[in-house]
């Protein structure tokens, strides 16, 4: 059976503005790399964050998964470019998850992407800026 994809996930996943490498210098650059395999296949998300006096400046990604979790980290990644970079601690996933009509089956895809935002969270806690 083909999975059905809407109209946002469809669009991001063939525009994947923020793929690849982080562009630019930044006072801070952190980086969050997590994977599952529990479902039998392999998901792997490298989140990178370049932070400019507190603010999260540009965001990049890697990605091992399926088109919804591709068109979630490129909503992610235009949500928080600009914020300050608090929000990586309490960015709104189950918006997401709503707007991209991801299945019940795939959610643990937003919580691979949900790990890797604390993970830069705590690193920013713990390096400071």
């Amino acid at each position: 059976m083909i999975a059905s994809y809407n109209v946002r996930v469809r669009r991001n996943f063939a525009n994947p503005a923020h793929a690849g490498e982080l562009p630019g210098q930044y006072a801070l650059t952190l980086t969050a790399d997590v994977s599952e395999s529990d479902t039998g296949t392999r998901t792997r998300v490298t989140l990178v964050a370049g932070v400019q006096a507190g603010v999260v400046a540009a965001l990049a990604y890697r990605v091992w998964g399926c088109p919804h979790l591709i068109a979630a980290l490129e909503l992610v990644c235009t949500g928080l470019e600009g914020q300050p970079i608090g929000s990586l601690e309490n960015f709104a996933l189950a918006d997401i998850t709503q707007e991209l009509c991801i299945p019940v089956e795939k959610s643990s895809r937003i919580l691979l992407l949900e790990d890797a935002l604390a993970a830069l969270w705590a690193q920013y806690a713990s390096a400071g800026d």
